[in-house]
């Protein structure tokens, strides 16, 4: 798992708190029921009234893949491949059958069992890439959920303050009060930046995040298959996939020597 996105929205919190207590305040004056309710749950209805409800379902789905993903292992991948590429020079495509039992990437499965069946190389890449273009597709409605909901929260927050202040004009007689309602007031506004700018936007761009590196790898394991289909060197092979890393990705040319 990669602990990130959690660390950094615990960390952002602890920041808010530790500025409220050298302040001299108390970070449960913010913790009102009424408007964590309306800025959360009127978030999370201006989010569903803008899509679909398959879209909301899949919020919780989308919610733990941000939070429990698993660090990108590209070289593990490369790895699998060659192993692969070497398999198929020595043995013949067919062998590859066998080893596709300790194949764990389902992605790769598919395309080796396309192989396998003697697919054209070039319809091959299609289907495998229309498979990418569908999910790239898939985690931008996501995404773009988490980033609505960001541009949702503020302006539900300051509904809620405006409700706040209207209920201290009811209560203008009573002028002892009339602080403590005032303050109440602004919590709601308060709620609604804070959840945008350290749930909401960043639950987005982790989720793009995570579309471009998954993809990236889909992307990979085409190259890869494609290669070991046309019979390439394992060496080469190697050569190529490393050459389709991102910058910094890829392990040190003295550890590959190793």
């Amino acid at each position: 798992m990669d602990p990130a996105t959690l660390v950094g929205i615990v960390l952002a919190f602890a920041a808010i708190f530790a500025a409220m207590i050298l302040e001299g305040g108390s970070p449960a004056s913010i913790f009102l029921v009424a408007p964590l309710v309306l800025v959360f749950v009127g978030t999370l209805g201006a989010a569903m009234a803008g899509g679909m409800l398959k879209d909301t379902i899949a919020l919780v789905d989308s919610l733990k893949r941000v939070l429990l993903s698993k660090a990108a292992t590209y070289d593990k991948l490369v790895e699998d491949i060659v192993k692969l590429a070497e398999k198929a020079r020595r043995e013949g495509l067919l062998a590859l059958e066998d080893a596709m039992k300790e194949v764990q990437d389902p992605f790769l499965k598919k395309g080796l069992q396309l192989a396998i069946d003697g697919t054209d190389s070039e319809e091959l890449a299609g289907i495998l890439e229309a498979e990418v273009d569908a999910k790239r597709k898939a985690d931008k409605q996501a995404a773009s959920i988490f980033t609505a909901m960001g541009g949702y929260a503020p302006t539900i927050g300051i509904i809620g303050t405006v409700i706040g202040l209207i209920h201290v004009l009811e209560n203008l007689s009573a002028p002892a009060k009339l602080g403590g309602l005032i303050a109440s007031a602004f919590v709601a506004t308060l709620w609604g930046v804070l959840s945008a700018n350290v749930i909401w936007l960043p639950m987005g761009a982790k989720l793009k995040r995570l579309s471009d590196i998954e993809c990236g790898q889909m992307e990979l394991v085409i190259a890869g298959i494609i290669n070991i289909q046309a019979g390439a060197n394992p060496r080469l092979v190697a050569q190529k996939l490393r050459s389709l890393l991102p910058p910094g990705s890829a392990r040190s040319d003295k550890k590959e020597a190793a």
